[in-house]
C-alpha cells in the first residue's frame, strides 16, 4: 500500500484499483472505471491456453478492443462468465488494430459475424455499426470479408433465414484507415496511435488509452523503440510484447527480446508492466528484466483482469 502526502485533513492510500478516503475516521472505496481484460495472450503458434493477441479497455463496462485474434468474441464471453463483467458478448462494438499480421486478424470476420447473428433485428446492439480503426489495408480487409461471406448474408437477411435476421441488413462495419496520433475520443477515452518499428510493416501502431483514471498503453508488435518511452512516461499499465532472451536478427528487427524491454521499462516507467505475445516459459528473460526495471511485472494470462 502507497501512501500519498496528507492534503487539508484528507490521506489517501491506493491499494490495486481501490482507492480509499479517510476523513473523519471512516473509509469510502472508490472502485477504478477501468479495467484491462487480456482476451488472448499468444501468437501463431496453436497453443491452447494461450488465444491470439486480443485485449479490452473496459470503461464503465463498456469494451474497446484492440486486436482480434483467434477466438476474440469466444474469449470475451469467457472473460465475462470467468470475472463476472457487466457487458455482454455482442457489446463489442470498437475495435483499435495494431497491424495486420493474422495472429492479430484471424478473429475479425468473427468480430464481424458473430455479434451479428446473435443480437435480435431492430435492437441497439443491431443497429449500431461495428467501428474499426487500423492500419491501410483495412478497409480492403473489411470488404474482402463481407464479399467472402455474402452468401451467408444473403441466407439470413432472406426470408425463411436465420431467426431474428430475416429483413436486416447484415452486418454494419465501418472502417477508419488510420495514421499517428489521435484517431477516437468519446466521453470515456481518448485514443492515441503511435508507429512501431516490426519488420517489414510499413504501417504498424502502438495505442495509448487515456480514460477518466488510468493511462494504459500497448507496444503492438514492435522493435526496441524509445517512442514506448515517451508515450507510456508514468502510464499506469504498460502492455508490452516480447521479453524473451532472443538475440536473433529477425526477433530483434520485429520483436523486442529482454534487454531491449529491460531499457523499456526503464524509460517509460510504468506502475506496472504487463507482458503478452508470449511464447513459452521464459525465466531467464524475466531476471533480465527485473535486474533492470524494479517495478512489477506480470506475464499475463488469457482471461486476466488488471484494474
Amino acid at each position: 500500500m502507497i501512501k500519498s502526502p496528507t492534503i487539508a485533513g484528507l490521506m489517501l492510500l491506493t491499494s490495486g484499483s481501490i482507492i480509499m478516503s479517510q476523513n473523519a475516521g471512516s473509509l469510502e472505496p472508490q472502485r477504478s472505471r477501468t479495467k484491462l481484460v487480456m482476451l488472448g495472450t499468444g501468437n501463431p503458434s496453436p497453443n491452447p491456453d494461450r488465444f491470439g493477441p486480443a485485449s479490452v479497455v473496459l470503461v464503465d463496462n463498456v469494451p474497446y478492443l484492440v486486436d482480434c485474434g483467434t477466438g476474440v468474441v469466444r474469449r470475451w464471453t469467457a472473460a465475462i462468465r470467468a470475472n463476472k463483467l457487466q457487458s455482454l458478448p455482442v457489446d463489442l462494438k470498437t475495435a483499435f488494430i495494431t497491424h495486420l499480421h493474422t495472429d492479430h486478424t484471424l478473429g475479425f470476420a468473427e468480430l464481424i459475424f458473430t455479434p451479428w447473428t446473435n443480437a435480435a433485428a431492430g435492437s441497439p446492439a443491431a443497429k449500431r455499426p461495428l467501428e474499426v480503426f487500423g492500419p491501410p489495408g483495412l478497409s480492403a480487409m473489411t470488404r474482402n470479408l463481407l464479399a467472402a461471406y455474402a452468401e451467408d448474408i444473403r441466407i439470413r437477411t432472406s426470408e425463411g433465414g436465420s431467426r431474428g435476421l430475416s429483413g436486416s441488413e447484415g452486418p454494419l462495419v465501418n472502417s477508419h484507415e488510420i495514421s499517428a496520433g489521435e484517431i477516437y475520443r468519446d466521453d470515456r477515452v481518448t485514443v492515441t496511435a503511435f508507429q512501431v518499428p516490426h519488420g517489414l510493416w510499413e504501417h504498424a501502431y502502438g495505442f495509448r488509452f487515456q480514460t477518466p483514471d488510468k493511462t494504459i498503453v500497448f507496444s503492438g508488435d514492435t522493435a526496441y523503440t524509445p517512442e514506448i518511452g515517451r508515450q507510456c512516461n508514468g502510464c499506469d499499465l504498460l502492455v508490452h510484447e516480447g521479453g524473451f532472451n532472443d538475440d536473433s536478427t529477425y526477433f530483434r528487427a520485429a520483436h523486442t527480446n529482454a534487454g531491449e524491454l529491460a531499457r523499456v521499462a526503464v524509460e517509460a516507467r510504468p506502475r506496472q508492466l504487463i507482458l503478452y505475445h508470449q511464447r513459452g516459459a521464459n525465466e531467464e528473460g524475466i531476471r533480465i528484466i527485473r535486474s533492470k526495471f524494479s517495478g512489477p511485472i506480470v506475464v499475463a494470462a488469457d482471461l486476466q483482469v488488471f484494474e
